[in-house]
């Protein structure tokens, strides 16, 4: 019996044949091709935890950057600290030296002469453009893409509250979603600060309707979507509280977030700051937030890695209630959710629901009161042998402790803007 090359060649001629072989092997040897990294491009490999305005890269610059490792930082957004590309080369090193990840600056100009290391996730081109930018950034990106195809060009967004003007666009949606169709990002990214002020009104759902925004078209497209939220005092906002930031963050990682940004790290100067207030300020010295940060950049580090393997499915806000139940779980893992005793406040929480890469049930609670904790009673759909919570302290993945045993049912507290994560196995 002749063979399936003998057969295709039989009537060629020799050179015709010759080419006919080839063309043959090269077909062949096609499904044992292996595509590598960089041709799969940029692939975001742990939780970002990162910040606005990086420090100075001077003669205190070791010490700076073991600051901000120390301080449980995984990103550094190097977009004001260095000054030329051997400054740029230096912070590349530092973060290589204190095991930080690091997106440089590069803005339109060309990426070839920026570092190349592995620690460098890629360069940060634009901050907040308007639809008449994006044809421009997408040839910047494209162009990105072609020298660099395992690194990430970018790019930062407004937030819902910016105006028309600003947007160059009709609505919000529209302008997230022309953004992620023009310019093709690896990841999606804005910045929206809620103001913590009684005057002012309640600043948490157009908080909330900005993720719902950037989880519903990072979804679509296939990318992560990371979130900017406000850590330092400046015009008409105050000095955010450790609940409230813990909020603005557990928040975002219930809708989905694989990366969180805080602003600001180091305290830029200029009018518009005049109290400081960063995570450092202008004199080098930690605020209050550099420990509060560190806390909080702790757990989610030891949650990350579960963190990152979470496919968002839904996410609920109940308001008001003593007891959720029925159809308004629906979907949760939870059976049933309310307070522990009748006095107890009404339960205002974000329930935020995920399906692991093994099959698993996720669900994270947040506490969306900034003012008290609180101490609700949980019922999982599912035996409590089948239920883990995963320990902010550690990562690992541990048995649910009931916090009140001599209460009826399993309570757990939740600090006041607090969030904890739990994996179910039906």
């Amino acid at each position: 019996m002749k063979t399936v090359l003998e057969q295709f060649t039989n009537n060629l001629t020799s050179h015709a044949k010759l080419f006919a072989i080839a063309l043959f092997v090269f077909a062949m040897l096609l499904p044992q091709v292996k595509v590598s990294a960089s041709e799969k491009g940029f692939q975001q490999p742990e939780f970002a935890i990162g910040f606005w305005v990086d420090p100075p890269v001077d003669n205190k610059a070791d010490m700076r950057y073991k600051e901000i490792a120390d301080a449980n930082f995984t990103l550094v957004l190097g977009l004001y600290g260095p000054q030329n590309l051997n400054q740029i080369q230096q912070q590349v090193a530092l973060c290589k030296k204190y095991g930080l990840n690091v997106l440089v600056r590069a803005r339109k100009e060309p990426v070839e002469p920026l570092p190349d290391d592995p620690c460098c996730w890629g360069y940060m081109i634009k901050d907040e453009p308007s639809t008449k930018e994006f044809k421009e950034l997408a040839a910047v990106v494209e162009r990105n893409r072609q020298a660099r195809p395992d690194k990430m060009s970018f790019i930062n967004l407004f937030p819902n509250y910016a105006s028309k003007k600003q947007l160059q666009a009709d609505s919000y949606d529209e302008y997230v979603s022309k953004f992620v169709e023009v310019v093709k990002p690896q990841v999606l990214c804005m910045d929206h600060y809620p103001r913590f002020r009684p005057d002012r009104g309640d600043p948490m759902p157009k908080y909330r309707d900005n993720l719902v925004t950037l989880k519903n078209v990072s979804e679509k497209a296939g990318i992560p979507f990371w979130m900017f939220f406000n850590v330092m005092p400046y015009g008409p906002h105050t000095n955010p509280t450790e609940a409230q930031i813990r909020w603005q963050i557990f928040t975002s990682v219930a809708y989905g977030a694989k990366g969180v940004l805080y602003f600001c790290y180091y305290t830029p100067r200029g009018g518009e700051f005049p109290k400081g207030g960063a995570i450092i300020d202008i004199n080098d010295r930690k605020t209050g937030h550099y420990e509060q940060a560190k806390r909080i950049n702790a757990e989610l580090k030891n949650l990350g890695p579960v963190l990152m393997k979470l496919k968002p499915v839904k996410v609920i806000n109940l308001e008001g209630k003593k007891e959720y139940s029925g159809q308004t779980l629906a979907g949760t893992a939870l059976a049933s959710l309310r307070v522990a005793e009748r006095n107890d406040p009404s339960l205002d929480v974000e329930v935020g629901t995920f399906k692991h890469q093994d099959g698993r049930d996720g669900v994270m609670i947040v506490n969306n009161s900034i003012t008290y904790a609180i101490w609700p009673t949980l019922t999982f759909d599912a035996p409590m042998d089948k239920v883990v919570e995963i320990d902010k302290q550690n990562g690992k993945e541990i048995t649910v402790y009931d916090e009140s045993p001599d209460i009826p049912g399993l309570q757990i507290s939740l600090d006041p803007g607090d969030g904890r994560l739990f994996l179910i196995k039906k």
